[in-house]
């Protein structure tokens, strides 16, 4: 189909459900090419969207979004792929059976699985090895694609999304704990910037503990949902939004319905419900951000990107899930990646690393660069977690230097 300035073509294959089990029950899984007119017999590049549990973008033209289209167009063919459970794939919504079947299903939409996906996308269109290009969770999976199938990349490249390895006895908990270290650090940079929000959100939050105020959808709103708005602290303009969002009165339409709205997890259940099973290589995670939230966490303060239990109960979209989070939360995972194989590794690679990430811990991201053989990395603060998203052709441009020795 031609839409202006682009050709863009729908590829759907039917993949197992459990790749361990090519018998069993199948699922779809969709991705919009996208082509300039003249690009037809570029190479691919693979687009691995974060989340975990999120859709690709959608293109309608050129330049517009995302904003790395245009430069990725010059070179590639460009493969949107709707992961496992999202978009025009096969949805996931509330799985059958018991608690256990429904934590099962839900357990086979990890990286892993979203990297045998790719393969067999990848075989479908006789493809050789191509160039990936992941951000935020879909850098997570392309490290998982450098474990598990580095026969089939030609580059990896990342956008914020370098996981950490080999974190040891304590599991996920180091995760936890530095992204509540840097989160008490984005909420003392916006009181300073906004000073009377402080008092605001204060007197918020005790209202909402105090009173039965609900949201369009019918979700009480409680302090503890407040608080998750701080979620886009970490993006480039979430610190005005947030703001400018907290200025409306609480019982306007525009309070209410914006605070529903922020929240992905509704649209999003994986998000919510394998969010801390990204980090859980060889561990289970045990609810690891409820249990590493500090003591002294002040009243007015947000969190970020954090799950919690009660969300289970509190959100109506997840409370049929609430049996299986918790069973997922107690399951030990399967090793997502193979420290020898990345210690070898011969596939050019390259990351943009955020230096003040709210999400990805710059530490561990360095750390994982280190072990991972060939793996140049451009650490920055010109930009938040969203980079790709206001200067993604500049971004990616470089990546592809990077990854091919030319800088």
């Amino acid at each position: 189909m031609h839409s202006g300035d682009l050709v863009l073509t729908d590829h759907e294959i039917t993949v197992p459900l459990d790749h361990a089990d090519p018998t069993g029950p199948t699922i779809t899984v969709y991705a919009q090419e996208v082509a300039a007119p003249d690009g037809l017999d570029r190479p691919y590049l693979l687009f691995l969207e974060g989340g975990p549990g999120m859709e690709a973008p959608r293109v309608i033209r050129r330049q517009g979004e995302p904003g790395w289209l245009d430069r990725a167009l010059a070179d590639f063919r460009v493969l949107l792929l709707d992961q496992r459970g999202t978009g025009r794939s096969t949805p996931i919504g509330v799985p059958a059976g018991t608690p256990q079947q429904q934590a099962d299903h839900l357990a086979l939409h990890r990286a892993d699985a979203i990297v045998r996906d790719a393969e067999a996308l990848r075989a479908a269109l006789g493809s050789p090895p191509w160039t990936v290009l992941g951000q935020s969770f879909g850098g997570f999976t392309t490290l998982a694609y450098l474990s598990l199938a580095p026969e089939g990349l030609r580059r990896a490249l990342f956008s914020g999304g370098l996981p950490p390895i080999d974190l040891g006895d304590d599991g996920v908990d180091p995760v936890y704990r530095a992204t509540y270290a840097t989160q008490r650090r984005r909420n003392e940079r916006y009181y300073a910037r906004f000073p009377a929000d402080r008092d605001r959100v204060r007197a918020l939050v005790a209202q909402l503990e105090a009173e039965d105020v609900r949201l369009p959808a019918g979700d009480r709103l409680t302090g503890g949902r407040l608080r998750q708005l701080g979620g886009d602290l970490g993006m480039q303009y979430g610190a005005q939004q947030l703001h400018d969002l907290l200025a409306r009165p609480v019982d306007s339409p525009g309070f209410r319905h914006g605070v529903e709205r922020s929240s992905p997890f509704p649209r999003f259940p994986l998000y919510a419900v394998i969010h801390e099973a990204c980090y859980a290589d060889g561990v289970a995670t045990r609810w690891s951000a409820d249990r590493t939230m500090p003591e002294d966490w002040p009243a007015e303060f947000f969190t970020g990107e954090h799950i919690f239990p009660w969300m289970f109960t509190d959100l109506a979209a997840l409370a049929p899930l609430r049996e299986a989070a918790d069973l997922l939360a107690a399951r030990p995972w399967p090793r997502l990646y193979d420290p020898a194989v990345l210690a070898r590794n011969e596939v050019p690679a390259a990351a943009i690393v955020y230096a003040e990430d709210a999400y990805v811990e710059r530490r561990f991201s360095e750390q994982t660069a280190a072990a991972t053989r060939g793996l140049r990395i451009w650490l920055t603060n010109e930009y938040e977690h969203d980079g790709m998203h206001y200067d993604g052709g500049r971004i990616l441009d470089r990546l592809l230097a990077l990854a091919d020795d030319r800088v």
